[in-house]
């Protein structure tokens, strides 16, 4: 899509002409710029699940979910195999909508900032907010696809 802008410049006789510019904001790697901003935070936390398992099945434990060990595994797969996903584009539209359903239940779950009093209550809202604008962030990569610079499944209308 153009946009366009008037602009006023000196035409050759040193006198003020109306021209309009045109500018170009859909380039196919603000798409890619926006997946790989959104995968950083899923791909760092996969790693540091997997880099420190311990620590985080303790965390989980906290919240008293069940089957820590295999929830653990399935949000490590989730956040890097949609990160790489995401990141290259293949299948980024299922990977997006998956990542969304999994940061919102996680969201809920986790960071249930109603149940907090406190400066721990601010800080779970901060982070229920920031997962908030993750989710729509995803959510705008499930409706309108990776964009042109990606891995695209060509069977699928991806």
């Amino acid at each position: 899509m153009l946009r366009r802008f008037d602009v006023e410049v000196f035409d050759r006789q040193r006198q003020y002409t109306h021209v309009r510019e045109r500018k170009n904001f859909d380039h196919p790697v603000i798409p890619l710029i926006g997946r790989l901003l959104i995968s950083d935070i899923y791909l760092t936390s996969g790693y540091a699940k997997i880099v420190d398992w311990s620590g985080n099945v303790a965390y989980m434990s906290r919240h008293h979910l069940p089957m820590v060990p295999l929830l653990l595994a399935a949000a490590a797969f989730i956040e890097i195999a949609g990160s790489i996903c995401l990141v290259t584009g293949y299948q980024a539209r299922w990977a997006a909508f998956v990542m969304f359903g999994y940061t919102a239940i996680m969201t809920v779950l986790l960071h249930n900032y109603w149940a907090f009093t406190g400066d721990i209550a601010g800080i779970q809202e901060t982070h229920f907010r920031k997962n908030l604008a993750i989710m729509g962030g995803l959510l705008m990569v499930a409706f309108s696809g990776p964009g042109g610079w990606s891995l695209k499944n060509k069977r699928a209308s991806d």
